[in-house]
């Protein structure tokens, strides 16, 4: 070998051995993306994780609300932000709704899933000097067009609690209108100012409002009693007629997450969502813990996708 060789492979060697290290993930600041505004359940939600994943991973997450569009300005943020680990966001039942409304064509599909962490049902509520769950029926039946409905986006799961149990009860959804919204806490702040007179949300979107004596919850779309909220009867005990619509939030990246990143990711949400500090927070503001990991949560969203996709076509809300 010459001696130009000879020290052309030295100096290569010297390189290799002062360069750097591959940066191993995350090496800086994380965004999480909320697609619902500050003060909803969606907001307090995500910011525990934010804040407790921060702890686990060692670097600042960023929660950034990107509102508009009943959630799709966010969605949408999420799927084409860069697969890098560096933007998260929260998604939530409407991704399983928007393109059989044909609102937009986002699905499960243009995400990788990381976990589901929450899972709650509809309730109906009216201002505390309004009227029952029969009396309201019965005011839409009389007066179709003059009761106002919201609790989020057109076509969310909030609209399809609120169209399940007008349908089950012989109403045409058309005769109480929904007014979109962006979020429960927009929706709420009508219902208390006397704009409209009826709001379908989650219990726990709602426990301030009813903790001040604002609004009151008539039925729970559930499959049976919430246990933190027992004197609230089921659609199907009130009305006699079988009707649950749960909302569920979950955690995501947009797709093509490196393997090695997502497995990261993966690992520390397991230890968060698991955490007695996750679990106490939820208790305290009545949020369902419903633990999926990225494989169940996957399969989890699929499901949703064809079931609600049924539900919406039975209500004339799919296009």
């Amino acid at each position: 070998m010459t001696l130009s060789k000879k020290l052309a492979g030295a100096l290569a060697l010297s390189v290799l051995a002062i360069a750097p290290a591959a940066a191993q993930y995350p090496d800086h600041a994380i965004n999480l993306i909320v697609p619902w505004a500050a003060g909803g359940g969606t907001d307090a939600t995500g910011r525990i994780v934010a804040t407790l994943l921060e702890k686990e991973l060692g670097q600042p997450i960023n929660v950034i609300n990107r509102t508009g569009g009943g959630g799709i300005v966010g969605h949408t943020e999420i799927s084409y932000s860069p697969p890098d680990g560096y933007t998260l966001g929260i998604i939530t039942t409407e991704l399983s709704m928007y393109h059989w409304t044909g609102v937009s064509p986002l699905n499960y599909e243009n995400y990788d899933a990381l976990a589901l962490f929450n899972a709650d049902p509809e309730a109906v509520y009216v201002r505390t000097d309004g009227p029952d769950i029969d009396a309201l029926l019965d005011q839409i039946r009389a007066n179709p067009g003059q009761v106002k409905a919201s609790g989020a986006n057109l076509g969310g799961m909030a609209h399809l609690g609120w169209a399940g149990v007008l349908t089950t009860n012989g109403i045409d959804p058309a005769a109480a209108p929904w007014v979109p919204s962006e979020g429960a806490s927009a929706s709420l702040q009508l219902l208390a100012s006397g704009a409209i007179t009826v709001v379908t949300t989650t219990m726990p979107d709602a426990r301030p409002m009813v903790d001040a004596g604002e609004v009151k919850p008539l039925i729970v779309a559930a499959n049976e009693r919430v246990a933190n909220a027992p004197d609230v009867p089921t659609a199907e005990e009130a009305l006699g007629n079988k009707w649950a619509a749960y909302a569920w939030r979950g955690i995501a990246a947009p797709k093509g997450l490196p393997e090695d990143v997502k497995a990261r990711l993966v690992e520390a949400l397991d230890k968060v969502l698991t955490s007695a500090e996750f679990t106490e927070f939820m208790a305290q503001r009545n949020f369902g813990v419903d633990y999926r990991d990225a494989a169940d949560f996957t399969a989890f969203m699929q499901d949703a996708d064809a079931s609600i996709g049924q539900a919406l076509t039975a209500v004339g809300l799919a296009k």
